[in-house]
């Protein structure tokens, strides 16, 4: 049984719990000495019915409740008594308090449903819908944002077709929340317009460089020493079997062939982008072989620095050697169910992942 379906089964078995609460407090009421009450369980299935069920069966549940409760003081004659009438005021206060409840978190799931859709947007305004294809690249991405119910996070990708080729970029800004979405925004309006016109890595790694330093010195304080961002850019031409890369303080890329594994590493390491003022190298441009059959797997830290309750990290390198996959999507969709087995379904980190497979042709 899978865990949608596991999850069906109890949502399906949770809204009954309301009328198992009454049952089983009527039963213990009526086979109980008379001292005996059963108002807790009176009080608690219109709660129980206010944060599972719809208006409607909150209201049932009160009334039922309500009715339970009558009946029962009034077959031990204490419906007329002080300590009866208390505690069928209880139970009205608490069925109408349900009913309350039940309002406010309609109201609350109304505004996190229109939050998530907001977020949705912005997702497909910033982070593009990338193409399944470009001549005989096959492409595909994974996004994983660490926030429950987010959809975008601190991670940004992007593949487009130049004249110069496929350019890539996978970043990871520094930072969280709204202020790393606005570097996200930042960073890929700049690589967008950029691919297409400078003719080199270099290039467009110093246009990125300039629009994240005119982006810092808009803020104040210690944010301003934020919003950097670890990035690797590709460059794929349209003919031959090699690739050029740019590494900017990001984890290196993969390469897949015929079951073998091999990290991209940079020559030599290089700061973030958007903290180039505090070094003076240039940038340095890679070039690798990339053969008909190959995979190039890009991913952010969310990857790499996955670790499972013994503290130990997620390789990905180690991990995938000697496998061949059909396609990307089957390498990342493989990626996804091992890390979040790795990880107990704990997720830390925001997680991008973009692989191309060279189909040749």
């Amino acid at each position: 049984m899978g865990r949608t379906t596991i999850g069906r089964w109890c949502l399906r078995h949770l809204q009954l719990l309301p009328v198992a609460i009454l049952v089983v407090g009527a039963l213990l009421d009526y086979n109980t000495p008379p001292h005996f009450s059963a108002e807790a369980f009176y009080t608690a299935a219109p709660m129980t019915a206010a944060a599972l069920l719809s208006l409607r069966a909150t209201i049932l549940a009160g009334l039922g409740a309500c009715a339970a409760d009558v009946a029962l003081l009034t077959h031990f004659g204490f419906i007329t008594e002080a300590g009866g009438l208390s505690e069928l005021a209880a139970v009205v206060t608490v069925s109408a308090f349900a009913i309350v409840v039940n309002r406010l978190m309609y109201y609350s799931n109304v505004r996190l449903q229109s939050a998530r859709r907001i977020a949705l947007a912005v997702q497909r305004a910033v982070l593009p819908q990338l193409p399944t294809s470009i001549g005989p690249l096959r492409i595909a991405v994974r996004y994983r944002a660490a926030v429950k119910d987010a959809q975008i996070g601190g991670d940004l990708y992007s593949a487009q077709d130049t004249p110069y080729g496929v350019r890539c970029l996978v970043g990871d800004v520094r930072g969280k929340g709204m202020d790393a979405v606005r570097v996200v925004a930042v960073a890929m309006g700049a690589f967008r317009e950029a691919a297409e016109e400078e003719p080199t890595l270099v290039g467009i790694a110093a246009r990125l460089e300039r629009a994240l330093l005119r982006e810092r010195a808009r803020r104040a304080g210690p944010e301003r020493t934020e919003g950097f961002v670890t990035g690797i850019l590709v460059e794929i031409p349209h003919r031959g079997d090699e690739l050029r890369l740019v590494n900017r303080g990001h984890p290196s890329p993969l390469l897949l062939h015929a079951g073998q594994v091999r990290s991209a590493e940079p020559s030599e390491p290089a700061l973030p982008l958007g903290l180039a003022e505090l070094g003076a190298d240039q940038d340095r441009t890679e070039t690798v072989p990339f053969p008909v059959g190959s995979t190039l797997l890009l991913y952010t830290d969310g990857l790499n620095e996955a670790r499972n309750r013994a503290g130990r990290f997620y390789d990905p390198a180690a991990r995938l050697a000697g496998r061949d996959f059909p396609g990307p999507d089957e390498l990342l969709d493989t990626l996804l169910t091992e890390v979040s087995r790795h990880t107990g379904g704990r997720i830390t980190d925001d997680l991008a992942l973009l692989a191309v497979t060279h189909g040749g042709g």
